[in-house]
């Protein structure tokens, strides 16, 4: 009976002590499919949850048509691969790429069927240290109130649902987590192939601050989840330094990802590196114990709301600005492939193709 007791009295204490970690979703990438702003052949080519029009950020010159056309979003095609200055070259910076990857339907993985990550890096053949980062086109906002997209990606305005559930647009799995303290753990589930390159993720908190986290080499075959445990986590309450801040108006701290690093060691074999990527979770403590209170604060002052309208304006026009400039090289980007025929059809004078640097 005393044993029974005992036992009993450990787990409520552990349970005690996890009671107040959190697990969420930071990003699934299954969820990034292309599904509405069609091309010319119907193929949709923007994600409708996460579709950003930037033309607010373009000057009066463009035309309507041209504003248009003016939408990027956290699409898996859109997303872009960096390396370093010693890595890129005209080689690696034409074939490093990023794709949606489809898993097999047979497949036992509980996303089968779905659209993972699938990411190409080039990097150097010599013995060089190398590394690549996969980044999103823009980053993720976390102000951006959430509201529904149409076929063409034109945002709507938020419904009284929407509103009422006070997400913001990349939360639930596109990027976002709020209401985040320390960090616990972080998880990515990826496919390995046996190359020895390391994976760090990257995130970045409310004071605009990047950390990188280590989470692994990928020298393993088939779908595996690398975890980062916080080797500076307290778990003893007593042991912590307690520190109260008000209530209100502080608002919701948050992490955003920003990005995988992939890294290359010199004494590795250079060339292709190809990887799958399915979703980052993150495990943390609460930044603010949520709980109904007798006065509605915001709707009094509205202080965080204001806050937040001018972090979301700013946040756009960083982000608008960046996708304009490249609107704008892609305008004057070469369209042709090859030289119009101007010889007659009938007469053979033969051609020939060069390449490369002249003799």
């Amino acid at each position: 009976m005393k044993r029974t007791l005992l036992l009993t009295a450990v787990g409520m204490l552990l349970a005690s002590f996890t009671a107040f970690a959190d697990e969420s979703m930071l990003i699934d990438f299954t969820l990034l499919d292309a599904d509405c702003v069609s091309d010319e052949d119907g193929n949709p080519t923007q994600n409708s949850r996460t579709v950003m029009d930037y033309s607010v950020s373009a000057g009066a010159t463009f035309t309507q048509d041209q504003k248009d056309l003016m939408k990027t979003s956290l699409a898996l095609p859109e997303w872009e691969v960096s390396l370093n200055s010693s890595a890129r070259t005209v080689k690696s910076l034409g074939l490093s790429t990023v794709v949606a990857a489809p898993v097999r339907s047979d497949s036992s993985q509980s996303f089968a069927g779905k659209n993972v990550m699938g990411v190409r890096v080039v990097f150097p053949d010599w013995n060089s240290n190398a590394f690549a980062f996969i980044k999103p086109p823009f980053e993720i906002p976390a102000y951006e109130p959430l509201s529904s997209a149409d076929e063409n990606g034109n945002r709507q305005e938020p419904t009284d649902e929407e509103k009422a559930g006070g997400k913001t647009l990349f939360e639930e799995g596109y990027g976002v987590v709020k209401n985040v303290g320390t960090v616990k753990s972080i998880a990515v589930i990826t496919m390995g192939m046996n190359y020895p390159e390391g994976l760090y993720v990257l995130l970045k908190d409310t004071d605009g601050v990047e950390r990188r986290y280590f989470m692994g080499y990928l020298m393993f075959d088939g779908w595996k989840t690398l975890t980062w445990n916080n080797p500076q986590y307290i778990s003893e309450i007593r042991n912590r330094e307690i520190r109260v801040y008000p209530i209100y108006p502080r608002g919701l701290p948050f992490v955003k990802f920003t990005g995988f690093q992939i890294t290359r060691d010199a004494a590795h074999i250079g060339g292709d590196f190809i990887g799958y990527f399915k979703d980052v979770r993150v495990i943390y403590d609460k930044a603010v114990l949520t709980s109904d209170r007798d006065i509605a604060d915001e709707d009094l002052w509205g202080i965080i709301g204001k806050k937040e309208k001018e972090r979301q304006a700013a946040e756009m026009q960083l982000f608008g600005n960046k996708q304009v400039n490249r609107y704008l090289e892609r305008a004057k980007q070469a369209t042709e492939d090859h030289f119009e025929e101007t010889l007659n059809p009938d007469t053979n004078y033969g051609s020939q193709t060069a390449s490369g640097d002249e003799k």
